[in-house]
């Protein structure tokens, strides 16, 4: 489980395809704490470190078709940089909300306002059965935030400067591809509200 809050950012120094896995080397100033088989979310996408190169200060993760399809990491290229978050502790404070790592689809960025102090980032998504709420919690990217305005297939979130700054955020730009994590508790009220249809 995570929370959303960024811990740093990691750079792609090398991508290498095994049958349908991808093999994703990346830097980051947390791998001298990180051991093989633990979990860390890659712009939101929950993978497991299978090897550490302490000398480099890079670690190993794969993704698997699955993941490639649902996900952005797919479109990493050498020198890109991703959001980085190691799971949640027990004991400690849950600033964010509960993220599960599970990435429900990509959305794309259709607009970016400049607030003069803050930015609005407007997304839209193919059409499917989830959902967002105004003051609702979105993950994009890795990164817990509150939804501004919900449109169907559709919503925009408020960046301020230390989000902005300090994760993927800055990168993103109008037709850029965003991993989506929907709240877990809308999931389910959506999932009850099939069912008694």
């Amino acid at each position: 489980m995570f929370t959303g809050i960024i811990e740093c950012l990691g750079t792609l120094k090398n991508k290498t395809h095994e049958g349908t896995n991808v093999h994703f080397e990346f830097l980051s100033p947390i791998t001298n704490e990180l051991q093989v088989d633990q979990s860390v979310a890659h712009n939101g996408v929950c993978l497991t470190v299978v090897k550490i190169s302490a000398e480099n200060g890079t670690y190993i993760v794969t993704a698997i078709d699955e993941t490639l399809k649902r996900t952005n990491l797919g479109n990493l290229d050498v020198d890109d940089v991703v959001n980085l978050e190691r799971c949640t502790q027990i004991g400690s404070r849950l600033d964010g909300h509960i993220v599960q790592g599970h990435v429900d689809q990509t959305a794309k960025c259709i607009r970016i306002e400049d607030n003069n102090g803050s930015w609005d980032f407007h997304f839209e998504y193919k059409n499917s059965d989830n959902v967002t709420v105004e003051k609702g919690s979105i993950t994009i990217n890795g990164v817990s935030l509150t939804v501004v305005n919900s449109t169907k297939n559709g919503f925009s979130v408020s960046i301020i400067p230390y989000t902005f700054e300090n994760t993927s955020f800055r990168t993103i730009k109008i037709g850029s591809e965003v991993n989506i994590e929907f709240d877990i508790v809308g999931k389910y009220v959506q999932r009850l509200f099939d069912l008694r249809k």
